[in-house]
């Protein structure tokens, strides 16, 4: 056949006309014992905006109210969801699959630093080699039965969330972000792309919105003022939540125990994924 000059050779996305074109993503099945019933990807066009923060928030509320959670930790290169939840231990294999490790809650996950027999050891690889790991998160773990998913997710749009889109059926995904001017273009980066993959956009969450003032209670918008209604409705889409600088919740991850938070921050954006999941 001849070459078409326009064949991005991604069906998914190609809008050539070619007779090997091939309708619709293939998605890769999770390991035959896993029966994971929702997944939400947790993502941003930058860095540094707490996503992983989210990730283990989100979890945990999902958790308390008695759904099976667990966390795929996508990140490969920067991985923390371990070292919020305090979670360590030796990944074993069943010969068939390998077993995710599981938090004090009851939360599975799986994470490179859980892997390493050094939490610090760089993992110095090239990027088809991630996106090829973070697959085999999904195909090789037996993961059980799970109600919610998710997916911690590097920044950008690079390979790893590309080979999530690609590969693993996603319900939607959460946008993080901060209140800096530049946010609207890192928004618009994340909800083109879900776009372009045909993946839905549950909605925004606004991190390090604010700090709330000890004596008086006064919000103080030490990023600058909050520009999340804004961009939500540049984009179409909700704004599930605006979450403060909080110095308790750093105090909860550096010591592996966000799992005892004490706060409503995410009960919103939790209702809204449930909402959104059972649509």
């Amino acid at each position: 056949m001849a070459e078409n000059n326009e064949c991005t050779h991604d069906c998914s996305t190609c809008s050539a006309n070619c007779s090997s074109r091939k309708e619709g993503p293939t998605f890769e099945a999770p390991h035959k014992d896993s029966h994971v019933k929702h997944v939400i990807g947790i993502v941003s066009g930058k860095g540094g905006v707490g996503k992983s923060i989210v990730t283990s928030m989100l979890t945990t509320v999902m958790q308390r109210r008695d759904y099976k959670c667990a966390i795929l930790d996508a990140d490969v290169t920067g991985p923390s969801i371990p070292k919020a939840f305090g979670t360590k231990g030796d990944i074993l294999s069943t010969g068939d699959g390998l077993l995710p490790l599981e938090t004090k809650t009851g939360i599975k996950m799986i994470s490179v630093n859980l892997l390493l027999e050094e939490e610090t050891r760089p993992v110095v690889w090239r990027g088809p080699v991630i996106a090829g790991t973070v697959k085999q998160f999904w195909t090789d773990v037996v993961w059980g039965d799970v109600d919610y998913m998710f997916i911690d997710m590097p920044p950008g749009t690079g390979d790893v969330p590309l080979t999530v889109f690609q590969s693993i059926k996603l319900d939607g995904i959460v946008i993080v972000t901060t209140p800096q001017d530049l946010v609207s273009m890192i928004v618009g980066k994340a909800v083109n792309m879900a776009n372009l993959m045909n993946i839905p956009v549950v909605g925004l969450i606004e991190n390090m919105s604010y700090v709330k003032c000890p004596d008086c209670g006064r919000e103080l918008h030490v990023f600058g003022k909050s520009k999340a209604e804004e961009v939500c409705a540049k984009y179409d889409i909700p704004l599930l939540a605006r979450m403060p600088i909080d110095e308790r919740l750093a105090s909860l991850i550096d010591h592996g125990v966000i799992e005892l938070m004490e706060n409503d921050y995410l009960e919103g954006a939790a209702d809204a994924v449930v909402k959104f999941c059972e649509e």
